[in-house]
């Protein structure tokens, strides 16, 4: 593979990337090469040295996106944290994927649940005192408040799983791509 479709390969893995933050990565690719002329090697040498345009497309995305959940953990930032680790690792998400999906899944029916509770705590409040509830319109009262503080509860408890999941998977990806990094990494003589 010769400089330019090395370089053509990275740009197209990196689309998703800001304009800016692609144009510095494939700068300092096209320094690389310009470093192997320098030196006396041949196009197809850098490139070989270099590695795989496409993986290493997703191991920098996949590293943007982490920075961006550490840096402001949002939801948008948070998928594409999950995004971009799903991008690098996809064979180690098919080997934990019937591991890790059914925990995010009773979470997420936890911190739905949550949401139905207090729903339904309000709807106690609002009509039990018209209802004829046992213990009257300050039970009623009481109960309502009662489930919406547990709604509550188990929203921001979820929230707050939810949060180190991701934190974990994030990482996780990480510590894999520390332990598989040598690997790519051409031998230097």
């Amino acid at each position: 593979m010769n400089r330019n479709e090395f370089l053509a390969r990275l740009r197209k893995g990196l689309v998703g990337l800001t304009q800016a933050a692609a144009d510095d990565i494939v700068a300092d690719y096209e320094a690389h090469f310009d470093e192997g002329r320098a030196a006396g090697r041949s196009e197809q040498d850098v490139a070989a040295a270099l590695g795989n345009p496409d993986r290493i497309a997703r191991e920098l995305k996949a590293e943007a996106g982490a920075q961006a959940w550490a840096q402001q953990p949002t939801a948008s930032n948070a998928m594409g944290a999950i995004f971009g680790i799903i991008g690098l690792g996809a064979i180690d998400i098919l080997i934990l994927l019937p591991l890790v999906l059914p925990i995010f899944g009773t979470v997420i029916g936890f911190l739905l649940g949550g949401v139905g509770v207090f729903i339904a705590g309000g709807a106690v409040m609002v009509v039990g005192p018209f209802a004829g509830l046992p213990g009257g319109a300050f039970a009623a009262i009481l109960m309502g408040v009662g489930l919406m503080g547990l709604g509550v509860f188990m929203i921001g408890l979820m929230a707050i799983l939810i949060k180190w999941m991701i934190d974990a998977t994030i990482w996780y990806a990480r510590l894999h791509y520390r332990v598989i990094k040598p690997a790519l990494e051409p031998a230097k003589a």
